[in-house]
């Protein structure tokens, strides 16, 4: 493992707990192949060390933002091609085509230039249907659909290999999200008329455990994979942590009484107060919305408060009940003790917001 000694702050994966969540997926639905979306720095993990952790693990492709970061897994050297998840721009499609990676496809206009570069390379351009069954971002409409797969047919450089869709509301909303399952099932059956589309995928996280579409046979692969199922599910218990967040102290003071704490004084201090400096802020990723919200962080066996506003590089925690605590010592931020879920409430906002925030540099450090 890598030394930390000089860290101020870093996260820590745990590759073989992100395998462990992958093989309850796998058991739980064994008739499904995987993708594992890895954009968004593989949700703050990193997505060099996530994909080398999981290019031998038989999952069909690694999901992607973005041109850069699809050629971050290429340049990782996986064996696993990444998958584009949203529509790409004309200018991005040739570089798509040169190295046979995966797209979506949500208009024909689309098709249609993809087949004029795959001609231009003498390759063949591996693409998957979007259908918007309600999300609204992308994807062909339903009433598009009729007479699309014939067209697509005589691209003779196209292989339409799949056919997805996304669910907008599948945690919040389960009469919506049948409705999204139905309208995807009918979409399905009218591309299966004229292509043979093997891989056919709809749920995401937030619909994997609990929801069965019954066309599909590959689902994507987030939020789960990172050790947090969105929906209750008796399966969620199995899901392993597989990311910790830490920081060190830097500085260690007591405070007198009526002294303010950090920007704007929103913290005073009601008597003699031994506070710690931590060198970390929203500048790593921990939110400035967690400011004046009770966040804590776990240091030396104790929960401590923060105190007054999140700054870029710095907190500050009270550590008055600590008999011991020294700079250098080294603190908890998001982990077992203190997690997602809890920051995810203190901020009002997501998980993978909270994840994802974790900033470039703050190091990643994989185990084991």
């Amino acid at each position: 493992m890598q030394d930390t000694s000089l860290y101020r702050a870093w996260a820590q994966v745990d590759t073989d707990a992100m395998r462990h969540n992958l093989r309850v997926v796998k058991r739980v639905l064994p008739g499904h192949k995987q993708m594992a979306i890895v954009k968004a720095e593989a949700y703050g993990h990193g997505i060099e060390g996530v994909v080398k952790a999981l290019d031998n693990e038989d999952i069909a492709f690694f999901g992607v933002a973005t041109i850069a970061e699809a050629q971050r897994v290429h340049d990782a050297g996986c064996r696993i091609c990444p998958f584009i998840l949203g529509p790409c721009f004309p200018a991005e499609r040739e570089i798509i085509v040169q190295h046979g990676w995966r797209a979506a496809l949500s208009s024909l206009e689309e098709a249609e230039h993809f087949n004029s570069l795959g001609r231009l390379y003498n390759k063949k351009v591996h693409l998957h249907i979007s259908v918007d069954t309600g999300m609204g971002r992308a994807g062909l409409l339903p009433n598009d659909l009729p007479g699309i797969g014939e067209a697509l047919g005589n691209c003779e450089h196209l292989d339409i290999e799949g056919v997805y869709s996304h669910l907008s509301a599948a945690s919040d909303d389960i009469s919506f999200t049948h409705r999204q399952i139905r309208s995807f099932e009918r979409a399905v059956k009218e591309l299966q008329t004229s292509l043979a589309l093997p891989y056919r995928h709809l749920c995401s996280s937030s619909a994997v455990f609990n929801y069965s579409a019954p066309s599909t046979n590959m689902v994507r692969l987030g939020r789960i994979l990172y050790g947090y199922s969105p929906m209750p599910s008796p399966y969620n218990k199995e899901l392993r942590n597989t990311l910790t967040l830490y920081s060190r102290v830097t500085l260690v003071r007591t405070l007198p009484d009526n002294h303010g704490v950090s920007y704007n004084h929103t913290y005073i201090t009601t008597g003699p107060t031994r506070v710690a400096t931590i060198g970390i802020g929203f500048g790593d990723g921990y939110l400035h919305y967690l400011s004046n919200t009770g966040a804590r962080v776990y240091l030396n066996g104790s929960y401590c408060p923060v105190l007054g506003r999140i700054t870029m590089d710095q907190i500050m925690v009270d550590v008055s009940h600590l008999s011991a605590v020294e700079p250098g010592d080294v603190a908890e931020i998001m982990g077992e003790n203190v997690p997602w879920q809890e920051l995810t409430t203190r901020a009002r906002t997501i998980p993978s917001n909270v994840i994802t925030s974790i900033s470039a540099r703050v190091p990643r450090v994989y185990v084991p």
